[in-house]
């Protein structure tokens, strides 16, 4: 008997699903995932593949700034927490020297459309250090009128100036980080705000004429309830942002050593993990955004929002995003770059990143080349994970392979419909409302690299 027979109450089912679904399961960033990178891809390969790229393409930036005032015990980001002002200049400088080493490897001056300064906490730069910054940035790209220019936030350490000083050089989005609100979970987790910090924070982005704000929230975190994250949808929503990103806590400490500083007896299991979600989805949905693929959520007329309708959704390293340019930079320690042959990584430590580019080399130490068929995989996750359904049949014509190339993942996908994930329709797969929080696992079925991994986070 499956979960989907009728004679099965709704908290069977659910438990039939967590016992069977929850595994360890890739986010799907990108295909293959991370954990496929070897040092077969280096710094020659990284060289080589840069100078292949066409000049009259638009590429995006991104911008790691691995540097935070605190340091949270729940991040899974290459960070740290520093005071020192001076060691953040002189990573800036630093990332002077990498730029022209890129333009080196380049055939010249290429367009970039977007950029996105990640970390980390990028409004740890000084105004002037922004300026050094996008002055490099600048000299190297030509960077298209109206391109998107997006930075994470910690709202704890923004000021009203840094704000001037971005929007001057041309800052049209920011992603503010909350979590919770809660007082209880904000011990547990090492990351004490007010509601007032955030409210001042996304008021100085508007009064600047920044018009897409992000707020990012999580789930499953130390003594966190339900009732915690709806409490905090009630404050939040009062500021109306165009976006929510809603993650579900990475508890791996085997990855991020101060996670050992969470009482793990104080996370939420599966079931408190998926009631705290769902709760917080239909908040969301009841008060008009749009669920966007896994996390997030839009209002109806953001250009995430839109995309999704128009089928132009993307997602890679920074998540779900509008952004159409497929090829993207990656600049600063350990961010990760994606251009048509593959991926490649720069070192994850600040000092190896660092030690290699004052020896004059890219700092690049892992990555993977792309084959035929890892496109042709990347292609149906991809639009699993950002439109919830894929027509294998249109993805199969497109990439040229057999009518019979997913002949092993149709059977896996039957049995996900008689469990209600899944609805069959000819080819086409679409993910059920029952199915929705166990996306990742569904997009796992044509993945053919990753196996079982204990390095990834759970579903839920």
């Amino acid at each position: 008997m499956n979960s989907a027979d009728p004679t099965r109450s709704f908290e069977t089912s659910r438990q039939f699903l967590l016992e069977r679904y929850d595994g360890n399961v890739p986010r799907y960033t990108s295909y293959p995932t991370a954990v496929e990178f070897s040092n077969a891809v280096d710094e020659d390969k990284a060289a080589e593949w840069l100078g292949q790229l066409p000049l009259e393409e638009r590429l995006s930036l991104y911008v790691h700034i691995p540097f935070c005032k605190r340091l949270c015990w729940y991040c899974g980001c290459n960070t740290r927490a520093v005071r020192n002002r001076n060691l953040i200049s002189d990573y800036i400088a630093v990332l002077g020297e990498e730029l022209a080493l890129v333009e080196k490897a380049l055939p010249g001056r290429p367009l970039a459309g977007a950029i996105h300064l990640g970390g980390g906490t990028p409004n740890m730069l000084s105004r002037d250090d922004l300026g050094s910054l996008f002055q490099a940035l600048r000299h190297v790209f030509r960077v298209t009128p109206g391109a998107e220019i997006a930075a994470e936030l910690d709202p704890a350490v923004l000021t009203k100036d840094w704000v001037t000083a971005a929007v001057f050089h041309g800052l049209t989005r920011a992603s503010v980080g909350v979590q919770d609100l809660s007082p209880h979970v904000q011990e547990a987790v090492n990351r004490i705000e007010s509601f007032e910090v955030v409210q001042n924070a996304v008021g100085w982005l508007r009064e600047a004429g920044i018009g897409s704000i992000n707020l990012d929230l999580m789930y499953g975190l130390p003594r966190q309830r339900t009732q915690d994250i709806l409490s905090t949808l009630d404050q939040i929503l009062t500021l109306r942002p165009e976006r929510l990103a809603l993650f579900g806590y990475a508890h791996v400490p085997w990855v991020k050593s101060h996670q050992k500083l969470i009482d793990q007896t104080e996370l939420p299991g599966a079931a408190q993990r998926l009631d705290q979600s769902e709760a917080a989805a239909a908040k969301l949905e009841g008060e008009g955004y749009v669920r966007i693929g896994l996390d997030h959520f839009a209002m109806p007329d953001d250009p995430l929002a839109i995309a999704l309708r128009e089928g132009r959704l993307h997602r890679n390293f920074q998540g779900y995003t509008a952004d159409p340019h497929m090829t993207i930079i990656g600049l600063g320690a350990s961010s990760i770059s994606s251009l048509p042959q593959g991926y490649y990584q720069n070192d994850a430590t600040e000092l190896g990143w660092r030690r290699r580019l004052q020896e004059g080399r890219l700092p690049v130490v892992r990555g993977v080349s792309l084959t035929d068929e890892d496109r042709f995989r990347a292609d149906i996750i991809e639009t699993l994970m950002c439109r919830h359904a894929v027509d294998l049949a249109s993805v199969i014509t497109s990439h040229g392979r057999d009518t019979h190339a997913l002949d092993a993942e149709r059977d896996a996908l039957k049995a996900m419909a008689a469990d209600g994930l899944v609805e069959l329709a000819g080819d086409t797969v679409s993910v059920t409302s029952v199915g929705k929080p166990w996306l990742r696992s569904v997009a796992r079925v044509f993945d053919r690299r990753s196996g079982t991994q204990s390095r990834f986070s759970r579903v839920l």
